[in-house]
């Protein structure tokens, strides 16, 4: 499309900012922020035919979602850099000018809004991609806010222009009242709009010809349309940086990086002044403290990956090799004036859980780290970098639990399966909503709630919400076969809706969520309606046993599996739990049996991943996770003693 500066060149002139671009990509999960900046790096020119194509992968060959999770789920989880030089070819035949554009990739799902949050402070404006059929939705809500709260001026893509359902008129309606919903300026009011199908990898400011494009694969005026709108929009209304570079050094820490050779690297921008390899610099810690340190190196983003360099200057993002210290948050400043600027702020936690050291019959078959001592190491770690997630190492006798505290379910569950292949073993409690005390009362966090089903389904997802304190606020159609619902539910009753509101539409339902507020707390109890089966035994479960407990309920095991005395082994299809030997083998006898030559087909059984058996299991139950295996099971294991505390817990509640 565009010629560009080779990868290896040396940075635009620093003489001028004008020609430096810093943008941020928002949208809501799976609007296609991802997808098109891959198509924005192969069309910059600043890479080598086939380079990029070696670099895809995953469900949707991506480029920027590198990460093993990111691939494996089709999700965007950690915030990313990279950039590109941009080459403006000249009108009236003169030199062309080199843009330098720093594109800051960022997570759509609601439980990652921490990465959105610490990235916003780099950019100087903001692509707001909408899906040109599904349009605001509420990770779009949450994402333009904080946008606005950045003072950041939207340039809104319409993407997915090409799919047969596409309504652009009414989206681009949508994204103007939610911008009016949020108290946006006047002037954040006027945004500019693209048009664009970031897979086919064509864009253009005709709203007539993106509509005309519906069902198709180009554009059917200009078969060779190309990404250049997008560049041009991004040159004409995201502001070059106006940061002074006669002022004192003062640089923002918002994003960690490690290399087992270097160590810990901070990225972030260059608010005023300038940084330089091997200068002396003051690292101000976010409570005010202020430590020596020197730059070992100097690293600029550059397609994909950094460049060593001399000199960064105000405006630029880079990356600080050698530091002896350095978390998010922190200032880089000139150490004859060491001020501090604002530090990062993320919203609070909602959702929390207790980790706790595994003390099953099988602790310590499959994991290599299971200690109570080498947890909480892993935890500081992971505080390093994740800024949404908050520890209480206080938690419980021993200092063998402690009280994890994140954005959702999701949030935590990543950073648990992150653990597991990491060789961590480890038992996890009932995810609880982190409730509030304002002015002596009890406040639960409130979350909306967006469901898309088909027409069929939509008696059966309002009555599995309406079960959970959901209040329908919207109900409108989409297309001849969807409905669109929006609720507000408690934080609480989402926990185990997504599996149940995917078994009630057959798998149609798409269903997504964001904080709203906190509300005072509804004292209704949302647990789970049925009791579970409970194994008496610690051996291998047979097929005789399967076979004969196939009438008490759906299974979770499979025959061959080892399981233990007081480990969950399926649910019961009443509501009280049930104590069962799964592991009964089938007396043998010289009497022949008149069933003998008949063939017994078991049930098929359920097999839960993490994060549905972190939404399935109740107060007096954990989640065991080794690098091999999930089971769900009593946290107190032996029968007897189960009872005895559960006759406590009743006497308690009668005085």
């Amino acid at each position: 499309m565009t010629t560009a500066t080779a990868p290896n060149s040396p940075p635009p002139s620093t003489s001028a900012t004008s020609r430096l671009r810093n943008v941020a990509i928002i949208a809501h999960v799976d609007h296609g922020k991802t997808t098109l900046v891959d198509q924005l790096l192969k069309q910059s020119g600043n890479f080598r035919a086939g380079e990029l194509e070696k670099l895809a992968g995953g469900q949707h060959d991506l480029i920027m979602d590198s990460n093993e999770l990111e691939r494996e789920r089709g999700i965007t989880i950690l915030s990313k850099n990279c950039a590109v030089d941009y080459v403006r070819p000249s009108v009236d035949g003169g030199r062309p000018e080199v843009f330098h554009i720093n594109i800051i990739d960022t997570p759509g799902h609601a439980d990652f809004g921490g990465e959105v949050e610490r990235v916003m402070r780099m950019a100087d404006g903001c692509l707001l991609l909408v899906d040109a059929s599904e349009g605001a939705m509420p990770q779009t809500r949450f994402v333009l806010s904080k946008a606005i709260e950045a003072k950041l001026k939207p340039i809104v893509v319409v993407n997915k222009c090409d799919r047969p359902d596409a309504r652009i008129a009414e989206v681009i309606n949508e994204v103007f009242d939610l911008l009016v919903e949020l108290g946006a300026d006047d002037h954040a009011l006027e945004f500019p709009i693209v048009y664009s199908s970031g897979r086919a990898g064509w864009s253009t400011e005709n709203m007539d010809h993106a509509i005309m494009a519906a069902g198709k694969d180009h554009l059917p005026d200009d078969a060779k349309a190309d990404l250049r709108p997008i560049f041009e929009a991004i040159l004409r209304h995201v502001p070059a940086p106006t940061d002074d570079v006669t002022l004192p050094l003062q640089m923002l820490i918002t994003t960690l990086d490690y290399n087992d050779y270097v160590g810990r690297i901070g990225i972030g921008r260059v608010f005023n002044g300038q940084i330089r390899s091997g200068q002396q610099v003051a690292v101000v810690k976010i409570d005010g403290t202020i430590k020596s340190s020197k730059v070992a190196k100097l690293m600029r983003f550059a397609g994909l990956g950094r460049m060593e360099t001399d000199t960064v200057r105000a405006g630029d993002i880079c990356a600080l090799i050698g530091l002896d210290t350095v978390d998010i948050g922190d200032t880089i400043a000139d150490p004859e004036s060491p001020k501090g600027l604002p530090p990062v702020l993320v919203d609070e936690p909602t959702l929390s859980m207790v980790f706790r050291v595994n003390d099953s019959p099988f602790a310590g078959q499959d994991g290599d780290y299971v200690t109570s001592r080498q947890i909480r190491d892993r935890l500081e770690k992971e505080l390093q970098h994740n800024v949404a997630l908050k520890v209480n190492f206080g938690v419980g006798q021993g200092g063998e639990e402690f009280g994890v505290s994140g954005r959702g379910l999701l949030h935590l569950g990543i950073l648990l399966e992150t653990m597991r292949r990491e060789g961590f073993e480890l038992a996890v409690g009932k995810p609880q909503v982190v409730i509030k005390n304002i002015e002596g009362v009890d406040h639960e966090p409130i979350e909306w709630l967006v469901v898309d089903c088909p027409n069929t389904a939509v008696g059966s997802v309002m009555e599995l919400v309406g079960i959970r304190k959901g209040e329908i606020k919207t109900m409108e159609p989409r297309g001849d076969a969807m409905t669109h619902l929006e609720f507000e539910i408690p934080a609480r009753g989402l926990i185990g809706l997504r599996s149940r509101l995917l078994t009630a539409t057959q798998g149609e339902a798409i269903m997504h969520h964001t904080f709203e507020r906190f509300a005072p707390m509804n004292n209704a109890s949302l647990g789970r309606t049925q009791g579970v089966l409970i194994s008496i035994e610690t051996a291998s479960v047979t097929h005789h046993a399967c076979e004969l407990l196939s009438d008490r309920g759906v299974l979770f095991v499979v025959p061959g599996e080892k399981v233990y005395a007081g480990q969950v082994i399926g649910e019961h299809t009443r509501d009280n739990d049930l104590v069962v030997n799964i592991t009964r083998l089938k007396q043998l006898t010289n009497m022949r049996a008149a069933s003998k030559e008949a063939t017994v087909v078991l049930r098929q059984p359920r097999l839960l991943t993490l994060e549905a058996a972190l939404e399935y299991i109740e107060d007096d139950e954990l989640v065991e996770i080794t690098p091999k295996s999930v089971r769900m099971r009593k946290r107190i294991l032996d029968e007897s003693m189960r009872k005895r505390a559960e006759r406590s817990a009743r006497d308690k509640d009668e005085v």
